[in-house]
């Protein structure tokens, strides 16, 4: 009988996508993709990979960098706090360990802002190292395979199916086997509607002999969302618009905003009237437009975002010294650079012309 890990090298020698971090074992390199892609499909993170590797090259130079910078190239991404900690490690490893990776994967789990997951794909895809990767897409193929009903979302979840990856992780390349599993998962195995007809493991998967493909894996904790809605608010003096940046332990932490008023009530606001915005400001300034609401989903929250556009004269600007407390007036090419919410670029992008 050919092997699990066989059957996978075949498929993955046939199908693979050639894509620029499989043409290297610098660490550096390969950890950037696997920070990366943690939580974004591949046309998505390949541009940003692609922007990244020619703004920094080396570890060096993303450690030289300022934060707001990295913030800025990572815009569009979501999950800021991974750009937050990349910069953070790239600062560790210059400063602490000469520029240089460690090259196993208990070293590297010593890392502060690397876990499990990429410190075993570096130590596996640049040094070879014996060791499973655990991605999303592993979960799902091995869930599958084994019919696993193991909830992965459960604290047991990751011991589990570690010792299955291990169960079927070759004695050689495993860099490659790693790639492989991954790549089915993320080709044929998918979530919704998995291929299985294409896939190299069809005939020994027990979901697919149980016809039960779409029920693996098991996931039962759900993510509660809040629904939220927000007015931002810009307000043009001389030329200039009041921003600030957001502070720790906020979404958006580190990236900059506009003044923001949160509706009481949270639900989504069908006419003008029904905004929250301060008389203060609707009778010391000039309304310019009105956005329509725009819906934006993340993770842990639902937000219904409505923008608005004023002018203030020079005699109106004492009447909003206090809501302008912790704001600063940046130009139209300061703000072009400062890193943004998406939805806040987006709509930057459009009230420019």
């Amino acid at each position: 009988m050919i092997s699990f890990a066989e059957k996978l090298a075949i498929w993955y020698y046939k199908n693979k996508r050639d894509l620029p971090w499989r043409h290297t074992s610098n660490p550096y390199l390969i950890w950037l993709s696997e920070v990366i892609l943690q939580q974004t499909r591949v046309a998505q993170g390949l541009p940003y990979y692609l922007k990244f590797i020619a703004a920094f090259p080396t570890v060096q130079d993303m450690a030289n960098a300022n934060e707001a910078t990295i913030l800025r190239l990572w815009q569009g991404l979501g999950y800021y706090s991974r750009a937050r900690n990349m910069h953070k490690t790239a600062l560790n490893i210059t400063s602490n360990f000469k520029g240089e990776f460690p090259q196993t994967y208990l070293e590297l789990l010593k890392l502060t802002g690397i876990g499990t997951y990429t410190a075993a794909a570096i130590a596996s895809f640049s040094f070879n190292e014996r060791v499973a990767v655990l991605d999303g897409n592993v979960y799902r193929v091995l869930s599958r395979y084994f019919a696993n009903n193991t909830d992965i979302s459960s604290p047991i979840a990751k011991k589990i199916f570690t010792e299955l990856a291990n169960q079927v992780l070759p004695q050689t390349n495993t860099n490659e086997h790693n790639q492989a599993i991954m790549e089915l998962g993320a080709l044929v195995c998918s979530p919704k509607n998995p291929n299985c007809f294409a896939c190299p493991l069809e005939s020994t998967c027990q979901a697919n002999i149980l016809g039960q493909q779409i029920n693996f894996p098991v996931k039962n904790k759900k993510v509660k969302v809040r629904e939220r809605v927000l007015n931002y608010v810009l307000i043009e003096y001389e030329g200039k618009i009041a921003m600030r940046k957001r502070n720790k332990n906020e979404i958006w932490e580190g990236l900059y905003e506009f003044m923001l008023f949160e509706n009481v009530k949270n639900e989504p606001v069908l006419r003008f009237e029904e905004v929250d915005l301060p008389e203060t400001l609707l009778k010391n300034t000039q309304l310019m437009h009105v956005s329509e609401q725009k819906k934006h989903i993340l993770t842990h929250q639902k937000l219904f975002v409505t923008f608005f556009y004023f002018k203030i004269e020079k005699e109106f600007l004492s009447a909003l010294k206090n809501m302008l407390i912790g704001y600063s007036f940046y130009d139209f090419e300061e703000i072009q650079r400062l890193p943004k919410p998406i939805l806040l670029a987006n709509y930057w992008d459009t009230i420019k012309i």
